[in-house]
């Protein structure tokens, strides 16, 4: 499919469809359902990084397909959003079923600290 299409076929379920929030990610990252893909830069990812998470960068991404899971979720994450949405939709137009984390990369550490972080890393084995 072309962006053209795409955009042609773009109502609100898609809308709707595209993002993923932090509990969903999380529930579904559990379930074994979800590949994270952190399309940071490397320089962001030597200061900080997820130890769950696959890093790709946005710029890298078109060659890297053979590194994604057609069979599972692609959650595309940056920092904010920006970033991860263009991920997206690349994805998506690549024939993934994908979604961008609508609180980001910073919304998921704030969130995952603490005895959060200490339940997750136990249940996941991290």
């Amino acid at each position: 499919m072309d962006f053209g299409s795409y955009l042609k076929t773009f109502d609100y379920q898609e809308r709707l469809d595209m993002k993923i929030n932090i509990r969903t990610l999380l529930s579904l990252y559990k379930e074994g359902k979800v590949q994270l893909i952190d399309i940071r830069f490397p320089e962001e990812v030597k200061t900080w990084n997820l130890g769950f998470v696959k890093n790709i960068p946005l710029n890298e991404l078109p060659d890297r397909l053979d590194e994604i899971d057609k069979d599972k979720i692609i959650v595309a994450m940056c920092p904010h959003y920006d970033r991860a949405c263009m991920a997206r939709h690349y994805l998506t137009l690549q024939g993934y079923r994908s979604k961008y984390l609508v609180e980001g990369m910073l919304g998921l550490v704030d969130y995952l600290r603490g005895d959060k972080a200490r339940d997750f890393a136990i249940s996941n084995e991290i």
